[in-house]
């Protein structure tokens, strides 16, 4: 664990001279990490690699180099093909270079197209202008580009627990290496006991979710300062290119850094809207039984680096301890509690359920929406209307049950991670819901209904607005409402309701 050096070469000196580059530029501008230099010059950035071997990487030659740029370009392409133009070469001489060809290049660069750095999903959070919806368009960008990345095949090198928990080993390695006092000593390897312990309940899952394809070719550093809002649309970019192993991971290892870093800018409840929308539109929510174990193993990630960072500034600990206390936070127990929901369509179950969402403080609360589930098991995508007569189709009294039975499973499920699951559904009948109440008490869990209310009026305003709308899930219409109306059986004095 090297601090960086930050005195640019020769190069990196010469091509801060403006009048190096073609076009207008009025000034050139150098941002540099532990492996690369990026010039920002004019409408463009020109990143190069810096002749480094470490653990992880190798750019100690001009061909490795070039093959890394080759790799950077056609993998952030997959997503911001806009942003990333071309590899160009640098000719001439340290000194004296040029971007025109003239003899064999000497470095190599790639070209991108410059974005307003205020744009960055950090920045934007850090200003507090993150919304929910930015989260919700980056979860339908990435269930996409993780529906049509690339799968590990099952006996690959990839993706292979035992080598994700060699990584997460050499964390604390380092980490005990850089905190020497007694107090972070015995933090670290509490830390360490519990990711081990994790790794040996969890380790049958990961192996399993490679066999069954989960282990893709990611982005691999899905943190929020590698988002960027253009054109009120979140892109992704700066894909991990330099190390095939950090790129081919399991999907739930890739969302649980953006997860961990929405916490470390103290924003529980957008992490917990961003996992829900992504899982809601994969489906995948196995992955939420690895969320806390993968977040943390990101948590220290940030922490080396952290470390790294302050070995040159004063060995100002402030960044790393702070790490350090958010995995602490995710690797404490979560009380569990199951919470469904009651009500006739339009009542604002949707819109209750959401709040909780956006308001739990622990960010360790999970939805399941009966609207999207119903449509899964029917191979229907969450917006993509069935108009059935009550009573028929996909709504028919046995595919309802299949329904709950799925509802039911997967909140079983999710409660073994602990934690709060929400289930979104209508739970008309006292038998339903007396089901989910056994579920929590199985569980050990809180038990709640969150029952909002509203006029006749209202339903069916909402009804004919939300229909309109093809961005929901819900299939409901005023003859749908009319059945539901006549089967409605109300809530009980026993039973524990909310009314939102």
């Amino acid at each position: 664990m090297r601090p960086m050096d930050t005195r640019p070469p020769p190069l990196i000196q010469a091509l801060l001279a403006p009048h190096r580059y073609p076009g207008p530029v009025p000034q050139v501008e150098l941002v540099q990490t532990h492996i690369s230099w990026v010039l920002l010059a004019g409408e463009f950035a020109y990143k190069i690699k810096k002749p480094v071997k470490l653990p992880f990487l190798d750019f100690s030659t001009l061909a490795l180099r070039h093959a890394c740029c080759m790799d950077e370009l056609r993998l952030n392409r997959r997503f911001s093909p806009d942003i990333y133009l071309d590899v160009v070469g640098i000719f001439n001489t340290p000194q004296d270079p040029s971007w025109l060809a003239s003899g064999p290049p000497i470095e190599y660069a790639v070209k991108m197209k410059r974005f307003d750095d205020a744009g960055r999903l950090d920045h934007v959070c850090q200003r507090g202008e993150l919304q929910a919806a930015h989260l919700s368009d980056l979860a339908d960008t990435l269930a996409s580009f993780h529906a049509q990345a690339a799968q590990a095949a099952a006996d690959s090198r990839f993706g292979r627990p035992d080598d994700w928990m060699a990584l997460a080993r050499d964390n604390f390695h380092d980490l005990l290496l850089a905190l020497p006092q007694p107090e972070q000593q015995a933090r670290l390897q509490a830390l360490r006991s519990w990711t081990e312990a994790q790794f040996t309940q969890l380790k049958p899952l990961m192996q399993a979710r490679k066999q069954a394809g989960w282990v893709r070719e990611c982005h691999g550093d899905l943190h929020l300062a590698n988002l960027v809002l253009i054109h009120n649309r979140v892109r992704l970019f700066d894909c991990i290119e330099f190390n095939q192993e950090l790129r081919w991971i399991d999907v739930a290892n890739e969302i649980a850094f953006t997860y961990m870093d929405l916490l470390e800018q103290q924003q529980p409840g957008l992490a917990n809207w961003w996992v829900n929308e992504l899982l809601s539109r994969t489906g995948d929510y196995e992955a939420a039984l690895l969320l806390r174990c993968y977040a943390v193993y990101k948590a220290m990630i940030r922490a080396k680096v952290a470390a790294l960072q302050r070995q040159g500034a004063q060995d100002d600990d402030a960044p790393v301890l702070a790490y350090l206390a958010l995995a602490e936070r995710l690797a404490a127990p979560a009380p569990k509690r199951l919470v469904i929901t009651h009500g006739l369509s339009g009542c604002g179950k949707t819109h209750a359920s959401s709040q909780r969402l956006l308001n739990d403080q622990l960010a360790n609360t999970l939805r399941l929406r009966s609207d999207v589930e119903r449509k899964r098991l029917f191979g229907l995508k969450s917006t993509e209307h069935h108009v059935s007569a009550p009573g028929t189709g996909l709504y028919s009294s046995e595919a309802s049950r299949q329904t709950y039975a799925r509802l039911h499973q997967l909140a079983q499920q999710l409660l073994d991670a602990g934690g709060t699951v929400i289930v979104d559904a209508a739970f008309l009948r006292r038998s339903e819901r007396d089901s989910f109440r056994a579920l929590a008490q199985q569980q050990q869990a809180a038990f709640e209904i969150l029952a909002p209310q509203a006029t006749p009026e209202q339903l069916a305003e909402r009804i004919q607005t939300r229909y309109t709308h093809e961005c929901d899930a819900s299939d409901a219409t005023l003859e749908v409402l009319a059945q539901q109306m006549r089967t409605l059986e109300p809530l009980q004095a026993d039973e524990p309701s909310t009314p939102s």
